[in-house]
């Protein structure tokens, strides 16, 4: 099914378009899969605008060798999460503020130094080089880093895909890490990650990596229990263990998203 927005938030003011115009229920998010088990620091509203951001990119375009940006209005966020147009408003003001201090971390494997493997390198990046709020005008425009553009245009392969809409109802940006760990593998219907690296992409705390029961309690339960109630998914997943450590995670799943009523 396709939305449809008739309105623009303008100087304040909610204004009438002359013409219709298609958004966002079918819209896609394409991100490689270093980027897809990279570990962000996103608040859920910052994540919330970055996603629809990349909704608006082609992955199949060549990546840009300028300054790239992407346009955000409050109306169109306001539509795409269900949220009312001043929550839209005060969540792109903040996530402005914000948004150059927040980073990625990826892992690359390093060479062996005589004879034994060295720990993986890690490598931190952001995700815009600059990000203006448009005081006034209700609207954000991100330029993003161009390191991270290789990761979202010109993918031939090596790429997790999902529908932007699977994600908007989500209250939790544990939730949303989940989804797309899922859907990196949603050809196979099973999912498995070493506990270091589901931390990782998680952006678990220290604290929290020491204890297991802290991953699975704030993190693997509640996020599982929200992707089944509110995306129709089915989800069985369970510890791998060596001795008594929990050296993986091993999920199960499949995904019928809920049917729309008709009336």
């Amino acid at each position: 099914m396709l939305l449809w927005r008739n309105y623009s938030y303008v100087g304040g003011i909610m204004k009438k378009k002359t013409a219709l115009e298609p958004i966002a229920d079918n819209r896609l998010i394409t991100l490689s899969n270093a980027l897809t088990r990279a570990g962000c620091s996103l608040t859920l509203g910052e994540k919330r605008i970055v996603m629809l951001a990349v909704s608006k990119l082609n992955p199949l375009k060549p990546v840009p060798t300028h300054t790239f940006t992407t346009k955000i209005t409050a109306a169109e966020y306001a539509e795409s999460y269900d949220v009312e147009i001043h929550t839209a408003y005060e969540q792109l003001q903040t996530a402005a503020k914000n948004f150059y201090n927040r980073s990625l971390t990826f892992y690359e494997p390093a060479h062996r130094r005589n004879g034994e493997p060295l720990k993986p390198i890690r490598n931190d990046m952001h995700w815009v080089g600059r990000a203006t709020y448009h005081e006034g005008e209700a609207w954000i425009e991100l330029a993003w880093w161009y390191e991270i553009l290789p990761h979202l245009m010109g993918i031939k392969k090596q790429f997790t895909e999902y529908q932007l809409k699977q994600a908007t109802a989500l209250r939790s940006i544990y939730s949303w890490r989940l989804l797309e760990l899922l859907m990196r593998f949603k050809s196979t219907g099973w999912a498995e990650y070493t506990i270091e690296d589901f931390a990782a992409s998680m952006q678990a705390t220290e604290k929290q990596k020491e204890d297991f029961h802290n991953i699975k309690r704030r993190m693997i339960e509640p996020a599982v229990k929200e992707l089944i109630e509110k995306d129709g998914w089915r989800i069985d997943w369970q510890p791998i263990k060596a001795g008594r450590r929990v050296k993986a995670l091993r999920f199960e799943f499949n995904h019928s998203p809920p049917q729309l009523k008709n009336g």
